[in-house]
C-alpha cells in the first residue's frame, strides 16, 4: 500500500479539501487526487465524496481513517529513527556500572536534552563490537581493538580517557588501612579477576599487567557477578581485586569495604572510543569534546602497549 497515498488521505481528510492538502504536502491537487484514486481501487470501496465545499468522508472512509493515520505516524517514526540528527545516538559500553556509562551519564546530566541510547553489547571480543560500529548497530563503542591494524577502514579509535585502578578489599585483608599503594606493594598478594574472557581487551591488559609488575593475578572460576565478588571480598582475609576509580559499585554498609588507589606510578586503563572515520552521528560531537575535559591522572603512569595516543579532539 503505498504509504503517499495513505499521507494524502488523511490530510485531506483532516484539512475538508484537495487543495490544501496539496499545498501541504507539496504537490499539485492533481496528484493528490490521483493518489487517493488508486487507494480507493486498492481497497474497493469510496472513501470521499466530493461536495461543492470539498470532499467529506464516506462511511467506509471514516471507518479507514484512525487506521490510516497509524499506519502515517508509524512511517515517520520509522524514518525519524534512522535519520542522523533525529535519531537517539547509541552507544556501547562495557557495562552499566562502568566508568564509560558513568562518564555518559554525567554527560547526558549536564547535557538533559540529548536523546541519547546506551547499550550493552554481549560481546567479548572487540572486533566484534567494531563490526557492529561498522554496520551501524551502534554509533559507536567504547572498546579497544588491541590491534589498530586490524580495525576496518572505515573506522577510527580515539583515546576517550583513563581510567586509574583502585585495589578493591574487605577489611580484613592485610592492605585494606593502606591510604595508596605501589604495584610492588600488590606483589604475592592473590588478586582476583573471575571471567577474564579470550581474545578479550581485558585480557591482554592484565597479561601485560601481570608481567610488568610481576603480580599474582588468579582468574579462576566462573564471574557471578558483581555481587558475589563483593560478599567474597568482605569476608576474605587474602582475596582482592583491581576495579576502575570510576566504576560504581555499592555494597551493603556491613561489608566496609575499602578502595585504595594505586600510585608511583598509577596503573591505568585506557578506555578507546571506536567510530565510523565519515559521517558520524552529530551527537557525537559533544560526546566526543565532553571527554577531552575529563580530569588527567597524575604521573607516573603504567599503561598497556597498546594505548591509542593522542587527545580525543573531535573531526
Amino acid at each position: 500500500m503505498d504509504t503517499e497515498g495513505l499521507r494524502s488521505f488523511v490530510r485531506a481528510a483532516e484539512l475538508g479539501q484537495l487543495r490544501h492538502a496539496a499545498l501541504e504536502l507539496g504537490v499539485t491537487q492533481q496528484a493528490v487526487s490521483k493518489r487517493i484514486a488508486a487507494l480507493e481501487r486498492e481497497l474497493g470501496v469510496r472513501l470521499f465524496n466530493r461536495t461543492a465545499r470539498g470532499v467529506e468522508l464516506t462511511p467506509d472512509g471514516q471507518a479507514f481513517l484512525p487506521h490510516a493515520r497509524g499506519i502515517v505516524a508509524a512511517v515517520e517514526r520509522a524514518v525519524t529513527a534512522v535519520r542522523p540528527g533525529f535519531r537517539a545516538l547509541r552507544i556501547d559500553v562495557l557495562g552499566l556500572r562502568s566508568a564509560q556509562a558513568v562518564v555518559l551519564h554525567e554527560y547526558w546530566r549536564s547535557h538533559p536534552g540529548t536523546n541519547l541510547d546506551v547499550v550493552t553489547l554481549r560481546v567479548d571480543d572487540p572486533r566484534t563490537a567494531a563490526a557492529a560500529v561498522a554496520a551501524g548497530d551502534v554509533d559507536a563503542s567504547f572498546r579497544t581493538v588491541t590491534e589498530p591494524a586490524s580495525l576496518p577502514h572505515e573506522l577510527r579509535m580515539i583515546h576517550a580517557f583513563d581510567s586509574p585502578l583502585e585495589l578493591l578489599t574487605g577489611p580484613r585483608h592485610p592492605l585494606a588501612a593502606a591510604r595508596e599503594l605501589t604495584p610492588e606493594q600488590l606483589r604475592g598478594h592473590r588478586i582476583w579477576v573471575p571471567g577474564i574472557a579470550p581474545r578479550s581487551e581485558w585480557a591482554d591488559f592484565y597479561d601485560q599487567l601481570t608481567i610488568a609488575f610481576d603480580l599474582r593475578l588468579d582468574a579462576a572460576g566462573p564471574h557471578f557477578g558483581d555481587e558475589v565478588l563483593l560478599d567474597v571480598l568482605a569476608g576474605s582475609a587474602d582475596v582482592a581485586t583491581l576495579v576502575g576509580s570510576r566504576d560504581r559499585y555499592i555494597w551493603p554498609t556491613g561489608h566496609d569495604l575499602r578502595r585504595i588507589p594505586i600510585v608511583d606510578p598509577a596503573i591505568v586503563y585506557p578506555i578507546s572510543l571506536i567510530l565510523p572515520r565519515t559521517n558520524p552521528h552529530p551527537g557525537l560531537r559533544g560526546i566526543v569534546s565532553h571527554l577531552d575535559t575529563l580530569p588527567k591522572p597524575a604521573a607516573p603512569l603504567w599503561r598497556p602497549s597498546w594505548t591509542v595516543e593522542g587527545p580525543p579532539h573531535a573531526r
